[in-house]
Parts: structure tokens; sequence; C-alpha cells
């Protein structure tokens, strides 16, 4: 089942390119993806310690190296995540009047490569099923994308191959700081040399700083971040959707699944610095995000804006802090997923999407308008959806790190500065679906045709999952938890 799930979106991408129908081939595999993927979830057993599901291929000895897919907790859920947008961002592509097969194509790359990733026991193939993934972004944004979309596909691919290219480094050096007897490229037998403190502690600040700069490159961390709004903002909606909700998670999964349990002593020292970052993710971008005018310009900036958040729950290195990260990249990828998705779909039907030519929207486009708004309030942590369940285990596991009964320790202020983040969001979100749906505009006089009633379903998909974790969390509690126990202590 494991193998199905993350071949099914590739082995369909190459069916496409050699001529069967694009949409009916892609919505055929994405289902299949996806149906595979909620087996998986709820077969999974949350009881039994370690991976589960494994499939191992040997390929070289002398290499030591072997495909091994293998999936816990916290990589079943991204994999659910992956297959979900996808579904979504497949039903929302509609008609592409040219390259149809080549669009679709590069849609099932992105996700069959994150996928990929997520599902990866082995560091190489974890590693190439990411870089897969890159060359389908450049290809949607440079050939479908909107605004300067040439210049938008070259600087995304810059940075992403420069964060790549560190990324290799640090794996590199993860790699040989392990002793040449226990060394390997299987993420199973470096947990365990990580255990048992064949990592010299020496050595650990240098990769988890290596690791942490390509990793934050890939996530749009200050002041790595330029890169994000302007791709995301001329990117077709379903390649944003693709990319910022799931595909951008492969450097916050790479950091929780590796440079934070293999490298402890490396988190602890960087600490700091990572605390500082993610409070300029949160304070300076969001403040940035509020000074845009333009639709999907915000959407890329508060995309960026929230990764501080699920910094936040990785720097705690805690469980609770740890689960709440991963929930949040869940609930994030789903939410902005659904926003972006609208958005591509107003751009359709407008001239401009600057909030000054824009208003009243709602009078035209009933669905679209309840659709965002429900994507606006799962962004800015409603409760009753995922997204609050998991700001609240990020804000009280930041906070619980290092706690002094004496005086606030650098984590508690970091948390209640975090927490203004929630109120800039609200404002910038809120303003925005106001603005565009709400008033009236030259636009709002104009007859405009709401979105299809087809695409209930994908919204529906969409908010229902983000609804069921936010009112049962426990759910994927339970399966991303032990994950996390063997490194760090039950008192935490």
């Amino acid at each position: 089942m494991l193998l199905l799930v993350t071949f099914a979106p590739i082995v369909a991408a190459v069916l496409i390119m050699l001529g069967l129908p694009a949409r009916t081939t892609a919505l055929a595999a994405s289902a299949l993806t996806l149906l595979t993927s909620v087996l998986l979830f709820f077969g999974f057993d949350s009881i039994a310690p370690g991976f589960q599901f494994v499939f191992t291929i040997p390929i070289s000895t002398e290499l030591r190296l072997n495909f091994a897919l293998g999936v816990d907790g916290l990589s079943l859920l991204m994999i659910l995540l992956g297959a979900i947008v996808l579904l979504a961002a497949v039903w929302f592509t509609g008609e592409i009047e040219h390259h149809e097969n080549a669009f679709y194509a590069c849609l099932l790359l992105i996700a069959g490569g994150a996928i990929g990733a997520f599902a990866s026991l082995n560091l190489f193939f974890f590693y190439a099923f990411h870089e897969l993934a890159l060359i389908p972004t450049f290809l949607l944004i440079g050939i479908w994308g909107t605004g300067n979309r040439r210049a938008a596909a070259w600087k995304v691919t810059i940075y992403l191959a420069l964060g790549s290219v560190i990324l290799l480094v640090g794996l590199i050096m993860l790699y040989r700081a392990v002793p040449s007897s226990a060394r390997s490229l299987d993420l199973r037998v470096l947990q365990a040399a990580a255990s048992a403190g064949q990592i010299a502690p020496a050595m650990q600040p240098s990769i988890y700083l290596v690791l942490l700069i390509g990793f934050g490159i890939l996530i749009s961390l200050v002041p790595f971040h330029t890169w994000a709004p302007e791709a995301y903002a001329s990117a077709p909606a379903p390649a944003a959707m693709l990319h910022a909700g799931v595909l951008k998670k492969f450097g916050l999964y790479g950091l929780l699944r590796l440079a934070l349990p293999l490298l402890p002593d490396g988190a602890r020292h960087w600490s700091g610095l990572l605390l500082v970052l993610l409070l300029a993710n949160i304070i300076y971008i969001g403040l940035v995000t509020i000074a845009q005018r333009r639709l999907d310009w915000m959407l890329g900036y508060s995309s960026v804006m929230h990764m501080g958040y699920i910094f936040l729950g990785i720097a705690s290195a805690n469980i609770l802090g740890t689960t709440g990260a991963a929930i949040l990249m869940f609930a994030h990828g789903l939410s902005i997923a659904l926003l972006f998705a609208i958005t591509g779909e107003i751009r359709k039907r407008v001239s401009s999407l600057d909030f000054d030519a824009m208003g009243g929207l709602a009078k035209q486009m009933p669905l679209a308008a309840f659709a965002f708004g429900l994507g606006v309030f799962a962004a800015i942590g409603l409760p009753g959806f995922s997204n609050f369940a998991a700001e609240i285990m990020v804000v009280f596991g930041a906070f619980r790190n290092g706690f002094d009964y004496q005086h606030f320790h650098i984590f508690q202020w970091a948390a209640l500065l975090a927490l203004w983040g929630v109120v800039i969001s609200a404002v910038y979100m809120l303003r925005a679906y106001r603005r565009t749906f709400f008033g009236s505009s030259a636009e709002s006089e104009i007859a405009i045709a709401d979105i299809c009633s087809g695409f209930r379903f994908p919204i529906a998909l969409l908010v229902a999952a983000s609804i069921l974790f936010g009112f049962f969390p426990q759910i994927a509690v339970q399966r991303i938890a032990p994950a996390f126990r063997n490194y760090f202590t039950a008192s935490q």
C-alpha cells in the first residue's frame, strides 16, 4: 500500500505524457492516492513502536544503499496532507489552454515527489524525491504562470536550488559524523547511532546550522523568504496549492525528522538564533502582510508568516510543541490550499486582484465567498479548525520549554510575542475578506459567474479534514506523539 501511494502519482504522470487523457488519469490517480493514504492512516497501529508498512529493496551492499519506505505518525500525516491537496488541486485545475498533459503531469510529479520524500527511510531517496518535485515547479510557474512569471520562476529555482545544495552538504556532514562502522544512509541506523551517542556533541552545532540554513531556504525562513510571495503570486492556483500546502512542508518535516532528533545538542546551541528568526517570520512578515495591496501577494506573505509558528513548535523541543508543529503543518496546508484555490478562480473572473479594484464579489460569487471565508477562519485559528488546536499546542509547548519559577525564560517571552501574530493574522485576513467580497466596486457591477458547483467536493474535502482534526485532534496526536517519545523525556 505504501508503494502504491508513493508511485501512483508518478506513474500517472508518465502515462499522461505518453498520451492518456490528462484530467481523467490525474483524477483517478489522485483519488487512488487519497484512498490508499486514508487506509494507511487508519490502519496504522499507534501503539506499535518504530516504522510500519516498511518496504525495502536492496540496491548496493558496498554503498550500503537500499530503497526503503516506511511510515510513523509524522510521515503518515504528511502523506495524508499530500493526497488531500493533490486531489483538490487536480479537481480545481479544469481545462488548460495549451500543453494540458504537461500541466497535469507536473502537478502529479510535485505531489509524488513530496509523498516519496515523506515516506523515504533512506537519506538518498529522501533528497532525490524532493529534487524530483522542483523541476515541475519551475515549469508550472514559467509556462502557465501570470504576471512576471519568468522572473519569478528563475528566482524560485535559484533560491530552492541553493537551499538544496546547502542541504546536501548538511546531509553529507551528518553521514560522515557517524563512525564508519555504523555509517549508513538508512534513517533507522542513524537514529540508533544518535541514541547511542555516536554523533559527537562537538560536531552537532555545525551540522545543525547547515541543515537549518538548507531547510530554512526551502521553508522561507527569514531572511531567506523573498522567493515565496512572488512565486505563489505568479504560479497557477493548483501549483501554489501544492507547493505552499505540501512541498514547502518538506523542510519542516526534515527538521523534525533529522535535525532535531539526531542533533539535539546542535538544536540546543542554536535555539536562540532560531527564536529570533521565527519571531521575524511572525511579527515582521506579519506586518509586511498587512501592507500588501493585492490578494495573491497577501496570501503569499501570509504563508511565510505562518511558518514562524511551526518553527516555534520545533524550537520548543518537547512532545507537546513538536506534535503541535506537525499538526499545524497539516492544518496550514489545508487552509492555504483552499485560499489559493478560490483566489485562482477569482483571478479568472476579474481584471485585477488589487484590493482597490475589488469589492462586493459576494453578490456575484456566494459560493466563493463562503469557501474563502472558511479558509480565512481556519487560517486565523478559529476554534473548531485544526489550526486552532495545533497553535494551542505550539504556544503551550514553547512556553513549557525551560520553565523556571523564578523568572521568565526566553521561550516564554517568545511565546508571548508570538501571540501577537494571532492578532496580526486576523487583521490582514479579515480585511482582505471584507475588501474582496463586501462593499462595492466596478467589478461588482459586472456580471460575474460564481465558481462551478462541482468545486463543492474539493472545498468540502479540505474543510472537512480541517474540522475533523480540529474537533478530534487526538486522532493525529495518538499517531504523532510516539514518534517523538524516543527523543524527549516523559516529563516534558
